[in-house]
């Protein structure tokens, strides 16, 4: 399974809910040195924009993958600048107002997001 495949069915589970941020970091777990159970626990507390609505638990998660495979912190600067150009914000709140102001569903939003994220660390890293 590709991580991008890995991550479509972690969205999907309906018995365990995975936030954005794990979402992401969960396939990367093993190429960091973890557990998919310690990837979990390690970004539990960031999805929702860190439960209030600031920065997108899924670029949380991207950053963490980014750290924790090795990648220089400029890979943070250029995540930055793609999310902003292709998402307009980088805050959880402000993306979901687009969102629902566009009439997108939360869920498909927060997975399209996800998968952006997840792209992004698969390209930079060169992990499929």
């Amino acid at each position: 399974m590709t991580r991008k495949e890995d991550m479509a069915a972690l969205r999907a589970d309906t018995k365990v809910h995975y936030n954005c941020a794990q979402a992401v970091v969960v396939p990367f777990a093993q190429d960091m040195g973890l557990t998919r159970e310690q990837a979990y626990d390690m970004a539990l507390n960031f999805g929702g924009g860190m439960g209030c609505g600031a920065t997108c638990g899924a670029m949380i998660g991207a950053m963490i993958a980014l750290g924790g495979l090795g990648q220089p912190q400029e890979k943070r600067l250029e995540l930055i600048r793609r999310f902003c150009t292709e998402n307009g914000a980088i805050d959880c709140a402000a993306l979901l107002k687009a969102a629902h102001d566009r009439g997108e569903e939360r869920k498909p939003h927060c997975d399209r997001v996800v998968r952006q994220c997840v792209e992004f660390v698969c390209r930079e890293t060169g992990l499929e």
